[in-house]
Formats: structure tokens, C-alpha cells, sequence
């Protein structure tokens, strides 16, 4: 006969695998009409003109700004990073 499912069957996991299959259907789903709709409402015309431009003639890139940061700063913001990311309390 049948039986009813209990948490004893998947191993403690308290999630069927039934319900991550629907869900990763779910989260494919949506890409794709996120994807359908980007391309209802603008047109592929700006990602062929940004895929056609030539690239830009007499332009220099330009040079990332310099570190103004004193060592000490630098340390602090690194510990204050590292205990963030300990405790699991990251940003």
C-alpha cells in the first residue's frame, strides 16, 4: 500500500526533491521571460549598435585613481572586513 512521506525518508532534509525540481524550473522560467521581455519592450537595435561600434578613435583610457588610504586605515578596514566575514555578518 501507499504511504504517507515523512521527513524519515529524505534523510532528515526537510525539502522533497519534488519541490527543487519545481523550483529550479521555476528560477529557469523566470530568466527567460525576463530575457523575453527585455527584448518585447527594446529591440535588439542598441545591442547590434553596441556590438557594431568601432572603438572609439584618439580616446586614452584613463588611469585608475591613487590609494590616498594611510597604512593604518588600510589595516583597520581589513580587520573590520575579515571579522565581518568570521562571523558571518558580511556586507
Amino acid at each position: 500500500m501507499g504511504h504517507a512521506c515523512t521527513h524519515d525518508h529524505n534523510g532528515g532534509n526537510h525539502e522533497h526533491p519534488v519541490v527543487a525540481v519545481i523550483a529550479v524550473i521555476a528560477i529557469v522560467a523566470a530568466i527567460l521571460l525576463i530575457a523575453w521581455a527585455r527584448l518585447a519592450v527594446h529591440g535588439t537595435g542598441d545591442i547590434e549598435a553596441a556590438l557594431a561600434e568601432p572603438p572609439a578613435q584618439g580616446e586614452r583610457p584613463v588611469a585608475p585613481k591613487p590609494d590616498l588610504k594611510p597604512d593604518e586605515e588600510r589595516e583597520v578596514d581589513a580587520a573590520v572586513t575579515s571579522s565581518r566575514f568570521a562571523t558571518g555578518f558580511s556586507p
